[in-house]
């Protein structure tokens, strides 16, 4: 019965965020630099290619933060439908990166600097760029810029293709390849996944739903793989023989609900790594009610001829002053 209860209390959940036509939520990676380093280090990295301790203490805080926007409810929107975007990724030492797309424009500012360490990737200077490429300069500096972003998705698709090819149709999952999916989950779920109860501070409730990883992802692999060719080009189901190898620990995803409402939602996986030098690493979402993404003032319009010719100019600057000094 704890079962029955639990499942259907969390489809209701899940049912009332998917009615919303904003949503805002909080991703939080739980975890500690050395964690980090003891599961890259599994990975058998070549020499000079293992996680530098920089990086991992900046991972290992790292927030990101998300909000949607549609003109419809987000289980029923399309790509076409949302109106709003934003995201923040933020670490202990500020904000790393931060974009919105609200009407035609899609709005950036980043710490630049923090970013090229985590990325690995050079940083030109105020003195690499072009003289033309003024506004470049509000993007070292940190302020926020503004571009077209039919221009930036054109300009992309551009560069991504063969000269002279037709651009390929977006890869799509219609309506009812999508109820198909979501059925296919939800049975899986519910043979697969045990759930029990308890309850919290402040009238929450905690429904925890617990099951071996690799043994959920195929069950439901093998559900959906009459539907595979109604998924989009590129997504290629995994075989039952590609998962033989996935860690078959128990995981568990704890659910708190406060009148109904999902609010949080937390997951262990450190006994996914099957290595006990990884001590911590979780991941934890934070859902919050849903914002309407604005504008930022002041942001200065930057074109993609601008960007592309001045970091473009600025990085073949940094690569030759780096071979010369080779």
């Amino acid at each position: 019965m704890e079962q029955l209860t639990a499942g259907k209390k969390l489809d209701e959940a899940f049912e009332k965020l998917a009615s919303e036509k904003s949503i805002s939520f909080e991703l939080d990676l739980d975890t500690d630099p050395q964690s980090l380093k003891a599961l890259d280090a599994s990975t058998d990295p070549e020499p000079g290619e293992e996680l530098p301790d920089e990086v991992a203490d900046l991972f290992s805080g790292a927030k990101i933060s998300v909000t949607v926007q549609s003109k419809k409810p987000i289980g029923e929107s399309g790509e076409k439908d949302y109106v709003g975007m934003a995201l923040k990724i933020s670490t202990k030492d500020g904000d790393l990166t931060e974009y919105r797309v609200v009407g035609d424009y899609t709005y950036v500012r980043s710490d630049v600097n923090a970013l090229g360490k985590a990325m690995g990737f050079p940083v030109p200077s105020m003195k690499d760029l072009p003289p033309e490429a003024s506004g470049l300069k509000k993007v070292l500096d940190g302020e926020w810029v503004k571009v077209n972003t039919k221009e930036m998705e054109q300009t992309a698709a551009e560069m991504g293709a063969e000269p002279g090819a037709t651009p390929a149709p977006e890869p799509t999952l219609d309506a009812k390849a999508q109820k198909q999916l979501l059925e296919a989950l939800r049975e899986t779920i519910a043979r697969e996944v045990d759930f029990k109860t308890a309850g919290g501070k402040d009238g929450s409730e905690h429904i925890t739903a617990t099951a071996p990883f690799r043994t959920l992802v195929t069950k439901f692999l093998g559900e959906i793989r009459p539907l595979a060719k109604n998924l989009p080009p590129g997504m290629e189901l995994p075989t039952d023989e590609d998962l033989k190898d996935a860690p078959n620990a128990k995981v568990t995803a704890d659910f708190t609900l406060k009148n109904g409402e999902l609010t949080q939602v937390s997951v262990d996986l450190a006994k996914l790594a099957e290595n006990a030098k990884v001590k911590k690493l979780g991941l934890v979402v934070r859902m919050s009610e849903g914002q309407k993404p604005t504008a930022p003032a002041g942001a200065t319009e930057l074109n993609m001829d601008e960007i592309l010719g001045g970091f473009g100019a600025a990085m073949m600057d940094e690569e030759g002053f780096t071979e010369d000094a080779a």
